[in-house]
């Protein structure tokens, strides 16, 4: 690739990349290539769908989470491992608008240029549940299908600004349901008020 060529891949990449955390996933192409400085036709040329762009933005981010799930199955154990992998793709979901509806899409469609990279991280994290569950952290009536909705619920509710404050609260609860013997979460449901239980 030329080095002007890559000059305005990059570019369009960082913009789609801003465009799409303030928009949306829905976010119009023709406004990203104008923001970029470049006509429409030279974004198609680079990106010839949506699902082309999105698929180069988001693979790095999905090759990221997939390789920290690799990473914390050596290193950490099961429980804390699950957990710290969902706070990591909830935060992730949360910076791009709309992308957990786009990546439940690309599951179930083997023709969507993001079809690999979803399954491959839906995979990484079920191998983190499976993990937990056999070590009795987890509850054995969860699969990575269920485990990936939770992660598109809770980027919902980072998107509502009414329940944003919350969002940290609501990874507790959804968290403690999925683990087994949460005393923590136990002990912190006695010591807040009745009004809040």
């Amino acid at each position: 690739m030329r080095a002007d060529a890559r000059k305005n891949r990059d570019q369009l990449l960082a913009v789609a990349g801003a465009a799409i955390a303030e928009q949306g996933v829905d976010v119009s192409l023709r406004d990203i290539a104008r923001r970029a400085d470049v006509g429409l036709a030279t974004l198609l040329r680079h990106f010839p769908t949506r699902e082309a762009l999105l698929d180069a933005l988001l693979r790095t981010s999905f090759d990221e989470l997939t390789a920290k799930a690799d990473e914390l199955e050596r290193v950490s154990e099961p429980k804390a491992a699950l957990v710290s992998w969902l706070r990591d793709c909830v935060a992730w979901t949360t910076e791009y608008r709309g992308v957990t509806v786009l990546m439940a899409a690309a599951i179930e469609d083997s023709e969507s240029a993001l079809h690999a990279s979803c399954v491959t991280l839906r995979a990484a994290g079920a191998r983190l549940l499976t993990r937990a569950q056999a070590a009795g952290a987890a509850r054995t009536d969860l699969d990575g299908t269920d485990l990936f909705a939770l992660v598109a619920a809770l980027a919902w509710l980072g998107d509502q600004p009414s329940l944003a404050p919350r969002a940290d609260h609501l990874f507790e609860v959804v968290a403690s349901a999925i683990l087994t013997n949460t005393e923590s979460g136990s002990a912190e449901a006695e010591r807040r008020p009745a009004s809040h239980r």
